[in-house]
C-alpha cells in the first residue's frame, strides 16, 4: 500500500522559461511581450532561467480581473408564468442578493502576498 505522501503531486515553485508560456496557455511571444515584463527573472545554473510560480498566478488573476467577461445573467422569469409582467415583478423581488464571480471568491481567500503582488501590479500598470 502506497503512504499518503507518496499519492500527493507537487508542482514545482520556479517554472522554467521554456515552461512558462505553456502553463500560461499562450506562445512565446505573447508571454515576452505582455508578462514578463512584469515577472521578477530567477537564474538558475549558467543559462537557466525561471520565474515563480505565484507571481505567475498573480498574474493571470490580474489580467483575469482587467479582460475576463461574465457569463450572461440566467433568465428570472419562470416559462409556465401567463402573465409576462408579474413574473417580471416577482423575479425582481425575489432576493436581493450578489452573486459573485470567481476571482471575486479568490481574491477574497486569495494570500496575502498574492494580493499585494497584483496590487502592485495593477499600480505600475496605470
Amino acid at each position: 500500500m502506497k503512504s499518503m505522501s507518496a499519492s500527493i503531486a507537487l508542482l514545482p515553485r520556479l517554472v522554467r522559461f521554456r515552461d512558462a508560456p505553456g502553463y500560461l496557455g499562450m506562445d512565446r511571444n505573447r508571454f515576452n511581450q505582455e508578462v514578463r515584463p512584469y515577472l521578477t527573472t530567477i537564474p538558475i545554473g549558467h543559462q537557466g532561467i525561471a520565474f515563480d510560480r505565484l507571481e505567475l498566478d498573480a498574474w493571470v488573476e490580474d489580467y483575469i480581473s482587467r479582460n475576463g467577461r461574465r457569463p450572461k445573467a440566467p433568465k428570472l422569469e419562470d416559462d409556465t408564468c401567463q402573465n409576462v409582467t408579474e413574473c417580471r415583478g416577482s423575479a425582481k423581488k425575489a432576493g436581493s442578493g450578489k452573486l459573485k464571480n470567481a476571482v471575486d471568491m479568490h481574491q477574497e481567500g486569495g494570500s496575502e502576498k498574492a494580493q499585494a503582488y497584483l496590487l502592485a501590479l495593477r499600480q505600475n500598470s496605470t
